[in-house]
């Protein structure tokens, strides 16, 4: 079995790298810029970014400063809830590519389903046609969401980017994007907080029965089920070793395990709070 990243074909006819190196809450241009290079050193092509991580200068920075070319490079980053509408969206976009320093941007996804998303993904939309993004797509939609984007948009979305992880598998959502030609793909992969399946039994024995990680076998299970996943790390080690899950696979029982491990539990908010969604409308994490 090889090492190799695969490539996962997007329903507009473009690729993407299967695994990614996420950036949420690394809040400083020294981590942020040293996970991207210790990423790109190890063979990472796709990077994870946003307007509310605060952080996409830095992510621009540090991909100029290596030597992988910016084609060779995959990078998304996303609208926040606080910006609606077509001109806004499109002014937002701009600002974003300027905090990179990329005359394009391999994917733009809407972050939320904050109220308005539709003339948003309209902006979306013209600046595809227009070359400006090469994907575009949502995050954190549900399947009535979704269905709205479908109904009233003209352009597919190549990827739902959805909490997911052993304690939160969203087998409904995952069905309902497959049945849609829309990939499916994984945030906070590994859980979080008092939700952090790293420690699991589960994991641990799966773990030490194929001597690698806790994280190893749990991005694993994600590119069996033919996700994307975005792992985070401000650690060289683990940033390594998070890229390391192609040469060794989990076997039907094993899937079957950690299947058996799903609660439905959240580490992040619900995309059905629409109190939620509203008041995060009034907030902007950017610095």
């Amino acid at each position: 079995m090889h090492n190799d990243i695969p490539d996962l074909p997007l329903n507009n006819g473009n690729r993407i790298p299967q695994l990614g190196l996420g950036v949420f809450q690394v809040d400083n241009a020294k981590d942020t810029k040293d996970s991207i290079k210790w990423a790109l050193a190890a063979g990472y092509r796709h990077i994870d970014t946003a307007a509310y991580y605060g952080n996409e200068q830095w992510v621009g920075e540090a991909i100029r400063e290596s030597d992988v070319k910016r084609e060779d490079v995959f990078v998304t980053s996303k609208l926040w809830n606080s910006v609606r509408g077509y001109d806004e969206t499109k002014q937002a976009f701009q600002e974003s590519l300027d905090r990179l320093g990329f005359d394009y941007l391999d994917m733009f996804l809407i972050h939320w389903p904050a109220p308005g998303y539709l003339e948003s993904w309209r902006a979306m939309e013209d600046l595809y046609k227009e070359g400006k993004i090469k994907n575009i797509g949502v995050s954190n939609f549900n399947q009535k969401q979704m269905d709205d984007i479908l109904a009233n948009g003209t352009i597919k979305p190549v990827v739902d980017q959805i909490e997911t992880h052993p304690y939160l598998q969203q087998d409904e959502m995952h069905a309902y994007l497959e049945s849609k030609g829309i990939l499916h793909e994984a945030w906070s992969p590994l859980g979080g907080g008092s939700n952090n399946a790293l420690t699991d039994p589960v994991i641990s024995e799966l773990a030490a029965a194929h001597d690698v990680s806790a994280a190893q076998i749990i991005l694993r299970w994600h590119v069996q089920r033919e996700e994307i996943v975005i792992p985070k790390s401000i650690h060289e080690a683990r940033v390594q070793q998070n890229r390391d899950i192609f040469a060794f696979g989990l076997d039907e029982d094993e899937m079957k395990a950690i299947a058996d491990l799903d609660a439905g539990k959240r580490v992040g908010p619900d995309p059905d709070d629409a109190a939620w969604l509203k008041q995060s409308q009034s907030y902007s994490g950017r610095k």
